[in-house]
């Protein structure tokens, strides 16, 4: 196989590193360090592919990719901080029992629920207290403050500004 870009083959054996707007096909594995696996795209046929610095994955997780090339694999720990984030108390908030009478009048601990903010963006939280008159809602990502671990086989790497080719 060869794959061609801007009409030059690059062999196989050539070493594209991963850099700022290259675009990366990957296959990952996001886990906790228990071994609970959260979400991973090893057992599907196709990688993932995304462009390094678009914000489609999360700074730290790039972080991990820059230098890598084609073939290479890698399993980083990220701390909270390069992850998900730390928890942040400030995220709780408390309703009113009676705000939820419309939309879901029995809110129960660890319900996933929308809410709207001010800007009319959706954020979930997760009900985390209800007492008879009041709801407390979680809006951390359910992965703040928690140390993952991060699984990523580099299947292939294309270089800013060029598109790819594949000839079998």
């Amino acid at each position: 196989m060869i794959t061609k870009l801007m009409n030059t083959p690059i062999l196989p054996s050539e070493e594209i590193r991963i850099s700022k707007d290259s675009t990366v096909s990957l296959h990952f594995e996001v886990s906790l360090p228990n071994g609970t696996i959260i979400d991973s795209t090893f057992g599907r046929e196709n990688p993932v592919t995304l462009t390094i610095g678009d914000e489609s994955l999360l700074a730290g997780f790039e972080q991990v990719l820059i230098n890598l090339k084609a073939g290479d694999t890698r399993t980083a720990h990220l701390p909270p901080e390069q992850a998900f984030g730390t928890w942040n108390a400030d995220n709780v908030q408390t309703f009113s029992k009676a705000q939820f009478s419309l939309s879901e009048p029995n809110p129960v601990v660890g319900m996933v629920m929308e809410f709207a903010d001010k800007g009319k963006n959706t954020l979930a939280g997760v009900v985390c207290e209800v007492s008879d008159d009041v709801v407390k809602v979680d809006f951390n990502h359910p992965l703040a403050g928690q140390e993952v671990l991060f699984k990523v086989q580099i299947c292939k790497v294309t270089p800013k500004g060029q598109t790819s080719l594949t000839i079998k």
